[in-house]
């Protein structure tokens, strides 16, 4: 046990003393690079990327020029490692957090900034059917989110927001449009969340910007293979003539000060000690990076400036049709209630159209009724008095066990 204790110890230092060692320079030419880097004027409440059914902001992007995104962590060992490997690439990407993540790793949730990347967000705890939450419970989701990953930060954010699942809606957009935040889908979608072979998924990614000649390229940041397969395609998209552009704002988010109150508290429990170095998974404490260098971008790196004109985004017709039954819905209960009178529970008493026919009684000496015989019907039947029992085939198999 002392020699395991022993052994911790030394790794932990070894990693400390890595992570505060200062790293060298990028070095003109290395890897990818960066193209330019495009400041976004979000006031207007821009919505960038192909995929979705709501009127887009020109797209700022030329042909052969991708941007890199990357979602729903920060996790610090695999997080850390994409980082490594943009600025060994000598590139930046934008992170969109997951607010609950952020207050988990605030540490690696800071070392996005000081490396030199843009964060944005990606809801409180990433419900994938926000566009379906009541109103109040959505924009809950959104605001918490801002404030938990700017709060974790410890500094402003881009007001850059992407939905869950990208399942976006014009209620959503339209108050996303009212707080000046920009909404960002994506072009490319990589399927990191589904394709576990860093292989496969280098070149599935590769295809999709190809189809594309460029894009926002959609990944996440809690996928091991994510990690594995960056470096090569990065290579590949340096090889086939691609070029990155980063994206950073041209304003600031101001979170709302009731939820950054209560969740201060909540980050205070997840903060360590400054001095203190964080302990990493056995299985690879290398995928540390550092967070001793630049925060901006070279200086020779053209900026383009853009301040997108507002749009109007209206609710889809299916969107519309579902309020206005739920609406409906709420009326014709309302009415009921008001107009019939109610049970000694309380319980409104509900008339029925027309009133039943009287049964007619049966019999006593009526005869058995007449049934379909075993060879007629088929089944296995047993006639007695009149009454046939029936053995009804086996059940059907859930799918499930068929595949």
């Amino acid at each position: 046990m002392r020699a395991l204790a022993l052994a911790l110890l030394l790794i932990t230092a070894a990693t400390a003393a890595q992570a505060e060692a200062p790293r060298a320079a990028c070095a003109p030419g290395a890897g990818i690079g960066l193209a330019r880097v495009v400041e976004i004027d979000t006031r207007t409440g821009p919505l960038f990327g192909f995929h979705t059914s709501y009127q887009r902001a020109a797209n700022f992007l030329q042909p052969k020029e991708v941007v890199l995104t990357f979602d729903d962590g920060p996790i610090p060992w695999i997080t850390r490692s994409i980082m490594d490997t943009l600025e060994a690439n000598c590139t930046k990407a934008t992170f969109f957090s997951v607010g609950r993540m952020a207050i988990a790793y605030p540490q690696t949730t800071r070392e996005i900034l000081k490396r030199g990347h843009t964060l944005g967000t990606h809801t409180w705890s990433h419900p994938l059917n926000l566009k379906r939450l009541k109103p109040e419970a959505a924009i809950e989701e959104i605001e918490r989110g801002f404030a938990a990953v700017a709060l974790a930060a410890g500094q402003p954010i881009a007001p850059f927001f992407r939905f869950p699942g990208l399942n976006d809606n014009a209620a959503m957009l339209t108050h996303l449009q009212a707080r000046g935040v920009g909404s960002f889908t994506v072009d490319a979608i990589s399927n990191d969340s589904y394709i576990l072979d860093h292989a496969r998924l280098v070149a599935h990614t590769l295809a999709e910007v190809e189809a594309r000649q460029g894009g926002i390229i959609l990944f996440h940041d809690i996928k091991a293979a994510t990690a594995r397969a960056l470096p090569t395609i990065l290579s590949e998209l340096k090889a086939r003539g691609y070029r990155i552009v980063h994206m950073r704002a041209a304003t600031a988010f101001e979170p709302q000060p009731q939820y950054e109150a209560a969740l201060a508290p909540i980050l205070a429990k997840t903060s360590q000690p400054a001095g203190k170095a964080q302990v990493l998974p056995f299985f690879d404490p290398a995928l540390r990076g550092s967070a001793d260098v630049a925060s901006t971008p070279p200086s020779e790196v053209p900026v383009t400036a853009i301040a997108p004109e507002p749009k109007v985004f209206a609710a889809r017709a299916n969107e519309t049709l579902a309020a206005k039954a739920v609406s409906k819905k709420a009326l014709v209960r309302s009415a009921d209630r008001a107009t019939k009178p109610a049970d000694a529970f309380g319980t409104p008493k509900v008339a029925s159209a027309a009133p039943a026919p009287p049964r007619r009684p049966r019999s006593a000496a009526q005869p058995p009724v007449q049934v379909q015989s075993p060879q007629e019907s088929g089944w296995f039947s047993g006639f007695t008095n009149g009454w046939v029992t029936t053995v009804s085939p086996p059940p059907r198999l859930r799918r499930s066990a068929i595949d």
